[in-house]
């Protein structure tokens, strides 16, 4: 791999935000000279995308290494001083030797690690065909799904068939074909609810519906026919009544010789 050292340099120093930086250790690194102690040369490095950087200080100008994340695994390791927190980026390549890098505790090396094995161009390409599993994995459910609402919708919208064996309408109510509603009533035998039948004691064609049982008001005279019938008995009665009363009223004035009024 050939790479421009003044491009990767301006890269490295440009504005772009980084992935992850932080201080490490690192032994014997490309371009980390050695140290006679063996603890490590502490350096700031800085991760773009798939290229680690690694600088002298914070405030460094100029890239000390370059390591490109690619056919490279991220583990753990151990470090030439004990009670390191250290890892190893490896590569498959022969030859190669692999990074030693150490960080200050635990917690920065779990972010280290994770940030590293996630910046490979192989790692980015696995999730990206993930991402798109799930996508297609999403269209066909809400493909699916819309089109049993559709089937649902459509089988709602489908006309009822009216069933032949159900008792005919009458008046907006059903009314069995096979029997009479006065029948219907007295085979029942249906009464008043909550009253007593004493309250409803009255004279004519009323107390004789009552007499056997039925009421206007009861489920059974929800029909037009029997509701007309009741109440027109009833009329026809105290129409009777009426005529009655004007007729003897009428004699008593011509026994008396007095103006009717």
């Amino acid at each position: 791999m050939k790479l421009n050292k003044r491009s990767v340099a301006h890269y490295a120093l440009s504005d772009s935000p980084a992935d992850h930086t932080g201080f490490l250790r690192t032994w014997g690194g490309p371009g980390t000279p050695p140290t006679p102690s063996g603890t490590g040369r502490r350096c700031w490095f800085v991760l773009k995308g798939n290229l680690l950087f690694s600088f002298e200080s914070r405030e460094g100008r100029a890239p000390l290494s370059l390591v490109v994340l690619e056919g490279c695994t991220v583990e753990l390791a151990e470090a030439p001083v004990p009670e390191e927190f250290a890892f190893a980026i490896r590569f498959d390549a022969p030859g190669v030797r692999p990074h030693l890098l150490a960080a200050d505790g635990q917690v920065a090396q779990e972010a280290w690690v994770k940030a590293l094995s996630r910046a490979s161009f192989g790692y980015m390409r696995l999730v990206v065909r993930e991402l798109e599993s799930q996508l297609q994995d999403a269209r066909r459910s809400l493909a699916l799904h819309r089109c049993v609402s559709q089937k649902v919708g459509a089988s709602c919208r489908k006309p009822q068939v009216p069933d032949r064996r159900s008792p005919g309408l009458e008046n907006g109510h059903f009314l069995p074909r096979d029997c009479s509603p006065v029948r219907t009533i007295e085979e029942r035998g249906c009464r008043p609810v909550g009253r007593d039948l004493s309250e409803w004691e009255l004279q004519g064609p009323t107390s004789l519906l009552l007499g056997r049982g039925q009421s206007p008001v009861s489920p059974e005279t929800s029909c037009f026919s029997t509701l007309h019938d009741w109440y027109g008995q009833e009329i026809v009665q105290l129409r009777r009544g009426w005529q009655q009363r004007a007729q003897r009223n009428q004699a008593g004035c011509k026994q008396q010789n007095e103006p009717c009024s």
